[in-house]
């Protein structure tokens, strides 16, 4: 029996209400709008309201995905949260958004590969659905990185915001040639210091904080992102390239058979520099960045929604996926549009 074919039948993105411009930045750090726009191409990033957790943000994405995929909760077999910012250490996050949808009795988990989790959860699902252990599935990337982000530090409190986005996962007929095509992922934990957040409850040595943490917009503890900035965009140029070309070539595919590019929305400059290895215009690109800042595992799915509702997709064509995250974990999808 062939292995069958997985499909995107339902997808929606939230940002919550909140907007921070680069301009509510200037009389937080002593830094411009100007001075961000050109070295990251952000213009303002969404703060999740004091009231909201991660899961909140997941939900709402979750509801307007299973809507446009015209089923229910019910009708959902696996639930995958990719978070790097969990409403508790334990239980899963995907658990508590399970209940807020009225699911019941499914497996639900998450999964923490920071920007990339989705990427991850993606070649994730797929993998579990062709073996057959799945019929739907329900994948989300959901953020709330405005909660570790130390807000004294100018270097790293611009570059992000919280949102979520959601895909609806199924299976269909071997045959089908749209669908999900396949996945390449990688990580090295040898640079794992250029990128990172400590746990808040981590023994401490002595060059990290001593402040007592808490996670609220302020806070400025142990549990901040610290990013070695120039490192960290030579690694992503050079591994995202270096990925784009493996998964073009396990898959015998050419630059020129991709129709659009969904990449993690970090940096313009990191995503020009991967579009220009496609030899691919911007206006091929999936472009949220302005808007939504850095939205970790949640960038990816908003920025493929966004093209979805801007009505530029169309059934059969050739999608690349790709992020890069601490770790450091990078990757690539690549799927035919189903819808």
């Amino acid at each position: 029996m062939s292995n069958p074919s997985v499909h995107i039948i339902g997808i929606g993105g939230y940002l919550p209400e909140r907007v921070m411009t680069n301009a509510d930045l200037e009389k937080l750090v002593d830094t411009t709008d100007e001075w961000i726009a050109d070295r990251t191409g952000i213009r303002q990033r969404h703060i999740i309201a004091a009231d909201q957790m991660t899961s909140d943000l997941a939900v709402e994405a979750a509801k307007i995905a299973l809507a446009d995929a015209g089923i229910t909760i019910d009708d959902i077999d696996a639930l995958i949260v990719a978070t790097t910012t969990p409403d508790l250490i334990f239980p899963a996050t995907a658990t508590v958004v399970q209940s807020k949808l009225g699911g019941k009795d499914f497996p639900a988990w998450d999964i923490q590969a920071v920007c990339s989790g989705f990427v991850y959860g993606l070649a994730q699902a797929e993998g579990m659905m062709r073996g057959g252990m799945f019929k739907r599935v329900l994948l989300i990337g959901a953020e709330s990185m405005s909660r570790i982000v130390d807000w004294t530090d100018r270097n790293t409190c611009v570059l992000f915001g919280d949102g979520a986005g959601a895909v609806v996962l199924e299976a269909g007929a071997a045959d089908d040639a749209n669908g999900l095509v396949g996945s390449v992922l990688h990580a090295d934990g040898a640079y794992r210091d250029l990128l990172k957040a400590h746990h808040p409850h981590a023994p401490m040595t002595p060059e990290m904080h001593h402040e007592p943490v808490d996670f609220r917009i302020d806070s400025a503890g142990a549990a901040a992102v610290e990013m070695k900035g120039n490192e960290v965009f030579r690694v992503a140029v050079s591994k995202l390239g270096g990925v784009v070309n493996e998964i073009l070539a396990k898959y015998e595919l050419q630059d020129s058979d991709i129709d659009w590019l969904v990449p993690h929305q970090a940096n313009i400059r990191i995503i020009q520099a991967t579009a220009k290895k496609l030899k691919m215009g911007l206006d091929r690109v999936a472009l949220t960045v302005e808007k939504h800042g850095n939205t970790s595992s949640a960038s990816v799915p908003m920025a493929l929604n966004d093209l979805y509702v801007s009505g530029r997709l169309e059934k059969g064509q050739l999608i690349l996926l790709e992020a890069f995250a601490g770790g450091f974990a990078w990757g690539a999808n690549l799927l035919r549009w189903s819808k």
